[in-house]
């Protein structure tokens, strides 16, 4: 299949994505964690603090503070156990599921992703580890000073001898491919973005500053940290500093045209024994492909994005200027024990103004330094939202653009469109008949193609989690729930925005409302 075809059936036609005879085989999944085995440990502290206060200080750090943050951003927050109704014409029986929580949504709670990390911390040796999640611990894989090897593999996008701290968010290929199949590549760049989106947001808590790098040389950052790029690649680059900003030396600093080839000559090869659980591992050639056609072998590949922010224009002229709010705040930590996905769980109920008013303009609300943008030091999303809207106060029932500039809703059509959405969910584990607002993140049909090649592809979709991130922590702080849909039909909801003319099209569905409380027993897992 060629590569445009594929991410093209992945938005369009995901029945073309995964073989019809696809079975998955439960009993041999993979770990939702990685695990090293021999490698030196570093514990990390399990009293974790119930809020998270801003720092007075721009010293370093110390270990417990790293400790609380890397739990706060992909930490196992919490177990819990569901119960589910399962009948047939004879018999009704109950099951159980018991899952490991943490405070970012994945597709199917099996969070592809993991996270390692280059530290310079006074009560650590320097080197790269793994946060191992199962035991909230710091694993050794690489012991050493990098500052020079990371900032060339980044072609010296920023100053990482200025970093305490560089955070590397990678994909496990097989830990939701063994679910979903080849559809699994959409959700990985998703799931990639919303553990973005959460280590900014636990940055900006702490005080510290932050830098998204999309563009690396992936084989010398795979290389560093000891990854096979068949099993495990990195997505992001995620620079951390106690200072108010990280230095961009890239506009000034003489420019270095680095081959991964050569970098990677530095340092010698990592050869560690993981572990996954799965007896048997299908091959995945599709995914390699698409990851192979992604990387970057010299730095002169990377590039920058010019394009403004890509949205459905209206044909309407009517629109609903929203009612001005004051600033928005709310205590993080407990937000983020609160979040969870409703499905079944939400309820009929109106949405007032002002609360829709918060909610889109909180959402957009944040800026995040990157290496996207050219000479702008922070940038704004390049995406947009629509909605449908459906019991809210003085909003006629229709589907809407939000123009952030102006603050307000323009009307595409009106209407009720809750059957057609509800009809067109592949898997209708939601009932949208009960929610007032089912939103769509709306970006470019190219997928940054041009300017990135089929690299774009995974940072649209990382830049997507990132702004679902964001909404889903501000619906949770007014009361309401959020839950992210890939299960979608895009094409439906294109001609209903009337988004062809335009060139964009809808990304993910997440629907948002009021709900009750779910029936399952959880607990956390801080001490």
């Amino acid at each position: 299949m060629k590569l445009e075809t594929f991410l093209h059936h992945l938005h369009y036609d995901t029945d073309k994505v995964v073989p019809s005879d696809w079975e998955v085989d439960w009993e041999d999944a993979p770990l939702p964690y990685k695990l090293y085995r021999g490698l030196p440990e570093i514990a990390l502290s399990g009293d974790v603090p119930l809020t998270l206060t801003l720092r007075d200080t721009q010293a370093q750090p110390e270990l417990e503070e790293l400790g609380h943050f890397l739990w706060y951003v992909y930490g196992l927050s919490k177990y819990a156990q569901t119960a589910f109704l399962e009948t047939s014409e004879e018999i009704a029986s109950v099951s159980y599921a018991q899952l490991y929580r943490r405070y970012v949504p994945s597709g199917g709670a099996l969070y592809p992703n993991e996270l390692y990390v280059y530290l310079k911390l006074e009560d650590v040796p320097e080197g790269i580890y793994h946060y191992d999640v199962a035991h909230h611990r710091l694993l050794l894989l690489r012991e050493g000073n990098y500052d020079s090897y990371i900032s060339r593999g980044l072609g010296n996008s920023c100053d990482i001898s200025d970093c305490f701290c560089t955070v590397f968010v990678s994909t496990v290929f097989w830990k939701n491919f063994y679910k979903y199949n080849n559809f699994s590549y959409r959700l990985q760049g998703l799931d990639a973005g919303v553990v973005i989106g959460q280590t900014l947001e636990v940055a900006s808590r702490m005080g510290f500053s932050s830098r998204v790098c999309y563009q690396f040389l992936d084989r010398s950052i795979n290389h560093l940290l000891g990854l096979s790029e068949q099993d495990e690649s990195v997505y992001a680059v995620i620079p951390l500093s106690s200072h108010s900003s990280i230095h961009d030396v890239g506009t000034f600093a003489k420019k270095e045209h680095v081959s991964a080839a050569e970098l990677s000559q530095e340092v010698p090869i990592l050869e560690h024994e993981t572990y996954n659980r799965s007896k048997k591992i299908v091959d995945y050639p599709l995914l390699k492909e698409m990851n192979e056609a992604s990387i970057f072998e010299t730095t002169q590949s990377f590039g920058k994005i010019t394009k403004e922010e890509q949205g459905t224009r209206a044909l309407s002229s009517e629109f609903f200027i929203l009612p001005f709010t004051e600033p928005f705040s709310y205590d993080f930590a407990s937000v983020c024990r609160e979040r969870h996905s409703p499905d079944l769980d939400f309820m009929r109920g109106k949405v007032s103004q002002a609360t829709l008013s918060t909610l889109l303009k909180e959402t957009f609300s944040f800026s995040y330094q990157n290496d996207l943008d050219g000479i702008q030091r922070f940038s704004k999303t390049r995406l947009s939202l629509n909605g449908f809207f459906n019991n809210v106060e003085g909003i006629p029932n229709g589907a809407y653009a939000y123009d952030k500039s102006a603050h307000a809703l323009r009307r595409i059509a009106s209407g009720d469109f809750r059957e057609i959405l509800q009809y067109g969910l592949t898997m209708p584990n939601v009932n949208l008949f009960q929610v007032p607002l089912c939103l769509h993140v709306i970006g470019g049909k190219d997928h940054l193609n041009e300017e990135l090649g089929y690299r774009g592809y995974r940072i649209q979709q990382m830049e997507a989690g990132i702004l679902v991130q964001r909404l889903l922590l501000i619906s949770c702080a007014l009361g309401m729930g959020g839950h992210p849909l890939l299960g979608f039909d895009a094409n439906r909801c294109d001609e209903l925005y009337r988004a062809d003319s335009n060139q964009v099209t809808s990304l993910i569905q997440i629907p948002v409302g009021p709900y009750r409380p779910r029936a399952w027993l959880k607990g956390s897992l801080t001490s």
